[in-house]
């Protein structure tokens, strides 16, 4: 199942970071790193807006919407598909987006910090395709 759609170019992280998690050594890792489940809320240049999360809580997996059967994200980051992009690409730091408004944090920012750990990934996972 690809996770990537059209009108948001840098979903295909989504893909990236699924498959980074189907190596059960890498899943465990991250689960035990997370420790909850990441909601990204991305906006496309139109306006539009898209969700996806990752569970970094039990199951280590990645899908649409705010969370896995029915359960609500621990964290919602809501950021642009472009500043998204970056941070995947490794040319924007959170932090930084965040101070300057273009990252909103909803839920346990301490545990949000822990999302870098999981867009490394899927860099690690780019640069080896």
């Amino acid at each position: 199942m690809s996770f990537k759609v059209d009108s948001f170019p840098s979903s295909a992280a989504f893909d990236l970071i699924n498959a980074s998690l189907s190596d059960e050594k890498e899943r465990t890792s991250a689960i035990k790193k997370g420790g909850a489940i990441f909601a990204f809320s991305l906006t496309n240049p139109k306006g539009e807006t898209d969700t996806w999360y990752i569970d970094l809580k039990s199951s280590g997996t990645v899908g649409k919407g705010l969370g896995p059967d029915g359960k609500k994200a621990d964290i919602v980051l809501s950021l642009s598909d472009d500043d998204f992009a970056k941070l995947i690409e490794g040319k924007a730091n959170a932090q930084k987006l965040f101070m300057s408004g273009k990252l909103k944090v909803k839920g346990d920012i301490m545990k949000a910090s822990k999302a870098e750990t999981i867009l490394k990934a899927a860099q690690t996972k780019k640069s080896k395709l």
